[in-house]
This record gives structure tokens, sequence and C-alpha cells, in this order.
């Protein structure tokens, strides 16, 4: 459909005025003309309606055609403007031709007149319109260049690029004018497109697709070929994209490894090669901040590493410097209570933590020690008992033999109950460094700090060896304590369970089976093990069907009762003995009920030895307890001579004194003993008399007194 063309016609007289508008009109279906009789009833209407032509009359009373002319060309200077006049000169015609105006058209007699103006106005206003269209095209890429010019500024100002991203289909939406702008990001990990932003018109009229995966539709054809891709008519392309009903064209410009750029247009060929080369030029300055974008990013993110490094070194630093005091002073302390206060007093006199204190239970922990708390919060742990969330966190790192957080207690629903003590206090995170040592483990120290999540992994490592070394020093001074002193608990155990080797070597001899004595060593245990009246080779037999049994041998056979050596690799109840440096005085099995006389440090916790040898063999009683004295002198002797004697002389004379080597007549020979060590006779009796000289040179030689 032909575009209406408005024509103003002008005349004094009002008669041919409205002829030459009709006239007009029949001559061509496209024109529709006004007509008003006077030059202020012409300006009057230029500025009411859209007029695109004026025919105007020479001769008129107010102001002639010139002077209308001028008039016109002070609002617009390029209206078209056709002087129709029935008084025709040259003089008027030149200065009409001077005056800027656009046809001279004399008014001659015929119907002719019509169609030549009709053709004349025609002419005008189809380049009229063209120039006008020009004009503002001219003014439409001239916004344009100045809005992709402001963009580029807040394009590289923007701090994320999501705010990139949202910038950039903005102003392709403002300078393209079409409905559909998004864009996507790519995610190297997925290996797709990801939706990043969309005009608001674009979500109105339909849902961008999440995500767009390899070989998925066009904007990925564009994005791995790497340049940009036009399609003027979706439609013949073959492809439609999910979610995207609406476009008839698509203009898809990829920006670099970042991802892509769409415009869609609701008709086909919508997109002319300045609007293309808009959004190149569009897409080129996104990409670009978004390279600055990533590069700032990784900048932020190295120097944040470099920042989180050093706080870590200086935190690190000053845990080292903790232990460094804490090793100094626990090296000085002779009794674990001394250890104990030095630790917590080392780290609750810093500024890294608030208080510590320290517990020998697991299951129920009962400070027994503490600095940079009050007695109140001791008694509300106490009173709680197992029910304290500092007693889960005890047992996770007893039993993990590792340092436990809770790295913000007033986010923790375990920790609900500590909250308002929590925030009484000043503390946030919570640790539980466990005491331990190869053999045994001594409780835990638990540690307040202030800031949330305030421990961290090497921290951890650190506080984690401490623990260690605690531990050592604690069993340190126990071990000497127990040699300077005289008291020593004796404990007496009844174990029916069918798992200790004792009970198992009762289901097959009927008779009383005594240990005489036993040879702890580090990857095995050889016992001395006498049994009335036993059927030898039925023990031989069974013995090669016990794992646990490396080997079995006679070491001497009486005429009541058979000496047998047994070599086993270490059981659980072997391992708890080495862990609370107990050592067995008696065991005797007698109708699968074994009796076992244990001799144990007076500082030990009995319950927690029974309890761990009770968690292996269940059926196991605590029948009697009892505390014995044992002079100064012989416990010092003890210790001197197993300082004096060399593993395998200690072996020797052990083995010697159970086998009943030493008595007489002689129950082994020392063939047997050799044997049973595994060595040969002679080097044995290198050892044996070896440490009987040390013995008795200990015995009688200067200072035995």
């Amino acid at each position: 459909m032909t575009e209406t063309m408005r024509v103003l016609v002008v005349d004094n007289d009002p008669r041919f005025a409205e002829l030459t508008a009709t006239m007009l009109e029949r001559e061509r279906d496209d024109i529709e003309a006004t007509d008003v009789s006077s030059a202020d009833a012409a300006l009057e209407t230029l500025e009411a309606e859209p007029i695109e032509c004026i025919v105007s009359d020479y001769d008129m009373p107010s102001k002639n055609g010139l002077e209308l002319l001028e008039a016109v060309r002070e609002r617009d200077p390029e209206l078209p403007f056709i002087l129709f006049t029935g008084k025709g000169s040259e003089e008027i015609a030149s200065e009409a031709i001077a005056a800027g105006v656009t046809q001279y058209l004399q008014k001659q007699p015929g119907s002719d007149r019509f169609t030549l103006l009709a053709n004349q106005i025609t002419n005008a206003v189809s380049q009229y319109r063209t120039e006008t269209e020009l004009r503002e095209n001219e003014r439409r890429y001239e916004r344009t260049l100045t809005t992709l010019h402001d963009t580029t500024r807040d394009l590289m100002r923007a701090g994320t690029k999501r705010e990139i991203y949202e910038a950039a289909v903005e102003t392709a939406g403002a300078i393209l004018e079409v409905p559909i702008v998004s864009a996507y990001r790519f995610e190297p990990a997925e290996g797709a497109l990801a939706h990043a932003a969309s005009t608001a018109e674009t979500r109105q009229l339909l849902t961008p697709a999440e995500t767009i995966g390899r070989g998925d539709g066009l904007v990925w054809e564009a994005f791995s070929e790497g340049e940009p891709q036009y399609y003027p008519n979706v439609r013949a392309a073959g492809v439609t994209d999910v979610a995207d009903t609406v476009s008839r064209s698509k203009l898809v410009v990829p920006l670099g490894t970042h991802g892509v750029v769409v415009a869609g247009g609701e008709r086909p060929d919508r997109f002319d090669e300045s609007m293309r080369e808009l959004l190149y030029i569009l897409g080129a300055n996104t990409e670009a901040a978004l390279d600055r974008a990533e590069r700032e990013q990784l900048l932020r993110e190295h120097d944040r590493t470099l920042t989180e490094q050093n706080e870590e070194l200086t935190r690190l630093n000053h845990t080292n410097e903790i232990v460094r005091a804490i090793n100094r002073g626990i090296a000085k302390a002779s009794t674990r209570e001394e250890i104990e206060r030095t630790v917590c007093q080392r780290l609750a006199e810093t500024d890294r933590y608030l208080c510590a204190w320290i517990t020998a239970g697991q299951e129920t922990p009962s400070p027994t020690v503490w600095e940079g708390i009050d007695v109140t919060y001791v008694d509300r742990v106490r009173e709680d008992g197992a029910r304290a969330p500092e007693a889960a966190l005890i047992e996770r790192a007893l039993e993990a033999e590792s340092v436990q957080v809770a790295e913000n207690v007033l986010d923790d629903e375990a920790w609900a109950d500590r909250r308002k003590a929590a925030l009484t206090y000043g503390y946030q995170t919570v640790l539980a460094v466990p005491l331990v040592d190869a053999e045994r483990r001594y409780g835990a120290i638990v540690v307040h700090a202030p800031q949330a999540d305030a421990i961290s992994e090497s921290e951890r490592e650190v506080l984690g060896e401490l623990g260690e070394t605690i531990g050592h020093a604690i069993r340190s001074v126990e071990r000497t304590q127990a040699m300077l002193t005289d008291s020593r608990l004796e404990i007496e155990l009844e174990c029916q369970d069918p798992q200790l080797l004792f009970n198992r070597i009762g289901t097959v001899v009927p008779g009383t089976i005594t240990l005489e004595g036993i040879i702890d060593r580090a990857q095995e245990t050889v016992l001395f093990v006498s049994i009335e009246e036993p059927s030898v080779d039925e023990i031989l037999e069974q013995a090669e069907r016990w794992a646990v049994v490396d080997s079995l041998s006679v070491v001497s056979d009486g005429e009541e009762s058979t000496l047998f050596e047994v070599t086993i690799t270490p059981t659980p109840f072997v391992e708890i003995l080495r862990e609370y440096d107990a050592h067995v005085t008696s065991t005797t099995t007698s109708d699968d009920v074994t009796t076992i006389a244990l001799s144990v440090p007076s500082q030990i916790d009995t319950r927690a030895l029974v309890e761990s040898i009770r968690d292996h063999y269940p059926e196991t009683e605590l029948t009697a307890r009892r505390e014995t004295t044992a002079s100064v002198s012989s416990t010092r002797f003890d210790a001197r001579l197993e300082e004096s004697l060399t593993a395998k002389q200690f072996e020797a004379l052990q083995a010697a004194h159970y086998s009943g080597f030493f008595e007489w007549p002689r129950e082994s020979t020392g063939e047997d003993l050799a044997a049973a060590l595994d060595v040969t006779p002679p080097t044995y009796h290198y050892h044996l008399r070896a440490a009987q000289r040390k013995l008795v040179s200990l015995a009688f030689g200067p200072g035995s007194n």
C-alpha cells in the first residue's frame, strides 16, 4: 500500500483552492489535499497537521507566495514548496527560484495543468522523503555511535561480567530497535552456552533457553565458527532454536571465547548492513570489556590468594611461636599436671585463642585444667556430661586421632545450647586436639577462638603435631614417675570370651593352662605357656589352624605339665597392654575361664583400661583391684637392670627364667630356648652369659646397696 502524501493548497480564491485540491486527489489516489485561502491560515495548518508539500498562489493579500515561503523555510528548510500562480513573469520566476522554491508552475487553461502539478508534487515529496530518511538515518547513526561510545565507556567501567552482558544486550536492543536480544556465556566445564542476560522485551515475548548445548542450533553454529553469522530468513535456514518462535531473522555475534550476543528480528531480512556493522562493533567492544574483566578477576584472585597466603603464614608463624613456647614449658615439667597447666596457660595468654581446657575423659568430658574461662563454664560442661557438644567433638578427635573443629558454633545446630555462652565469652570456633602417642590416648585439649572459620588446614596440622608432642611428654613423665614410685595398681580380670587365645587353647585341652612369661617384641610376642597333661600332637595340629599363632613348639616335657613356646602376632590384648603400660603378673585358664592379673601404674585410669579390653573381649569382668607397694630400691634395681641389658640379653634372661632353665633339675635346655628364640645355641648361650654377668654386677658391684 502506497503511503499517502499530505498536500496543502493555498490560494486567495477559495473556489480555486478547493478545485485544485479536488483535482489533485482525482489525479492520484495517494494525494490527500487540504485547501486554505490565506498565508496565515496556511501557517496555522502547517503547525497543526503533518504536511509534506505546499502548493501556493503568488498574489495574496496579507502575504504573497514568496513571503509565505520565507515563513515556511524558517520552520522546515527542506519542505517542498510549489509556486502555482496565474501571474507569471520572468522576474517572479527568478525571484522564486532565488528564494528556494521547489517548483514554479503557471496556472494554464485546461485540465493538464493539474496532471503536471500532481506529477511535480509526487516527485518533490518522493525526493523530500528520501532526503528526510537519509538525514534521519544519519542522525540515528550519529546517536547510535554516541550510544556505542557511552556503552563502551560503561563496559570498561563495569565491575563484573554479568554487568557487561546486561549492558551489551540493553545497548543492542536500543540501537537495533528489535524485540529479541540475548547474551550467552560459554561454560567450559559443561561445554555449553549458558544464558547470561536478555532485554525486558525479550523476556516478555519468550523464555530464553537456559543453555545451548554443543551442536544445538544456529547460535552454537555461529559460536563454534567464531565469526558473526547473519540469517536473513531463519525458516529458510531449516533450523529453529529452542524457545525462540518469534524471530524471523537472526544475527549472532561471537564474543571470542566468552560467548555470544544474539539479536532476532520479527520479519525476514530485518538487519541491514549498517545495523549488522553496529552490532559487530558492539560485539568487539563487549569482548574487549570481558577480556579486561577476566584479567582483573584473575588479578583480584591472585591478590586475594597472596593476601590469604600472607595471612595464613602470619597465623602459622604465630601458632609455631605458641607451640615453641609450649614445648619449652613442657620440657621443664616433671608431672602431668605441670604439663597440662603449662599448655593451657600458653594457649590462653595469646591473642590467637581465648581459652583452653583439658579433659582426660572421652564420653563425659570433665575439664581438669583450664585457663581463660571461669568455673561457671566448667561446671556447665561437667553437668552436661555426654550431652555436651564438646563431648561429641572430643570423641571424634580421639577416634580419628586428628584435630576436629566446630567452624562456627553460632550457626551450628549441635551447639545451640552454647550460643549464649559463646556470645558471652566471645568465641565462635571450638577445636579439640587429641593428646596421643603411639600407644595411648591421654584425653584432649579444647581450644576456643574468637573468629568463625578461624583454623586453617596448616594450623590444624601444627596443632595435631602439638597434641602428639604433649602425649609423648605425658607418657614420658608417667613412665619416669612409675620407675621412681613404689606404688602400683594390681587388677584381676576374668575373661570367658572365646576370642582370647587362652580360652581357645582351653577348648582343646582339659587341664589348667598357665602363662609362665611373655617376651614382647615389636612385630611379634613370644609366650611361655605350661599345660597340664596335654595332648601335644592335638595342640600342635590345632595351632596350625589358628592365624594368630606363627609357631608353637615344645620347650620341655615334665611329668605333670608341658612347657610350650608360642609365637603370635600382636593381638588386641597385647596392644592394649602396651598402650596402658600394663604388665601381666599371672594368667591361668581353667574350665573355659581365664583369670588375668595385671600390674599397672597407679596413675592409669583402670576403668578406661578395662573398657578397652572389653571392647575387644566383651565377656570380661573386673573381679579385683588393689594397690601394691614395692620397695623403692627394688623398683630402681629393675629399671637399672633393664637399662643395662641389650634387648637380646634381656630376652635370653627372660626365656631362661620362664622356661625353668634355672630350676634343678632343669626343665629346659639352652638348645630348647635357642630354638624357641630362633637363634643358634652358641648365640643364645653368649647372650645369656652376658646377661647373667651384668645381673651379678648390679647385685654385688659398686653402688648395689
